[in-house]
């Protein structure tokens, strides 16, 4: 890798010397892409906005007396009171966008969970004040909406099942307070599952810029159309390591429609444990390739046996799509 880098630095570097059409192609080239990523942030700012949230925390502290403390040292003579209840309040913020011209935003659950207060500021700067409509914990999933005599800025969403590995992606928000800022990657991984941000994960992974902040903001595609919501990155010091994880919009559009009609979400049980099928279950199963789901086991009265599933089976495709 290290030769071919060298190598194309130097047929750059010629071509910019000898001013050849090397050089002019690769600019031109450059500039398409520019070009682009600038169409898709005048096309996507105005519908991405500034969520403000106000949560009141209770903190119960021990009070202790102890009038022989300054005379003896800390430490001697303390009596135990009651416990007292505090309440103080904790400011948190986030992203999020619009989806419907009157008002409704896309975010994610931990952005709004407990507010007593959310304010959320447009593109031009207007605050609005808002309410949550829904929130779905187990997919960090949060509807709000806004009331305003104006239509609002709308983003488009995008099919997020089409999405490919090594496909460009933006993601869009307020990284750290910043408003208005956007970040470029591509698509590393689908369908990601990491422990500990939600029950249901489903997650896009991409390299784009990720940071505090950024939750809740939309990641787009080279169209411009929403394929995932920004939730959560892996990093070890606290900022972008280049490992940022996205709810797919296709998920979130089926949890949106619940809770817009329903306020909250239900789920059905299927009834199975399952088990992905790696090389080595492929193998001892006569399979050519791995992929599909081994049912480990199946619940009594269930959904699953009443279909007809049965411990030791193994789904490959569902509904004509690869499992």
């Amino acid at each position: 890798m290290r030769g071919v880098r060298y190598v194309f630095i130097g047929l750059v570097a010629a071509a910019l010397l000898a001013g050849g059409p090397v050089f002019a192609k690769s600019a031109e080239e450059l500039k398409q892409t520019g070009s682009a990523f600038s169409a898709i942030a005048k096309k996507a700012l105005p519908a991405v906005v500034f969520i403000d949230v106000e949560t009141t925390v209770e903190v119960q502290r021990y009070r202790y007396q102890n009038p022989l403390e300054q005379f003896f040292g800390r430490g001697y003579g303390y009596q135990q009171q009651e416990p007292e209840t505090q309440k103080y309040s904790q400011q948190g913020q986030g992203s999020g966008f619009i989806i419907s011209k009157d008002g409704y935003i896309l975010t994610n659950n931990h952005v709004v969970k407990d507010a007593d207060r959310i304010t959320v500021t447009l593109a031009d700067g207007k605050e609005l004040v808002a309410k949550v409509v829904g929130t779905d914990p187990k997919t960090e999933v949060a509807l709000i909406k806004v009331e305003s005599e104006d239509d609002l800025p709308v983003l488009d969403l995008g099919d997020s099942d089409a999405l490919e590995v090594g496909e460009w992606v933006i993601a869009a928000g307020n990284p750290f307070g910043l408003s208005q800022t956007i970040t470029a990657g591509i698509v590393s991984a689908k369908g990601r599952d990491e422990p500990g941000i939600a029950e249901y994960g489903n997650f896009i992974q991409t390299d784009a810029a990720i940071n505090p902040g950024n939750s809740g903001g939309p990641l787009l595609d080279i169209d411009g159309k929403v394929v995932g919501i920004n939730t959560a990155i892996y990093t070890r010091t606290g900022g972008y390591m280049g490992i940022g994880f996205a709810i797919p919009i296709n998920q979130a559009v089926r949890i949106k429609d619940q809770l817009i009609k329903y306020g909250k979400v239900s789920r059905s049980v299927l009834g199975i444990y399952i088990q992905e099928v790696d090389e080595d279950l492929a193998k001892s199963f006569g399979l050519n390739e791995k992929g599909g789901i081994l049912i480990n086991q199946v619940m009594e009265d269930s959904a699953a046996e009443k279909a007809g599933l049965k411990e030791g089976d193994i789904v490959v495709e569902l509904d004509g799509r690869k499992v």
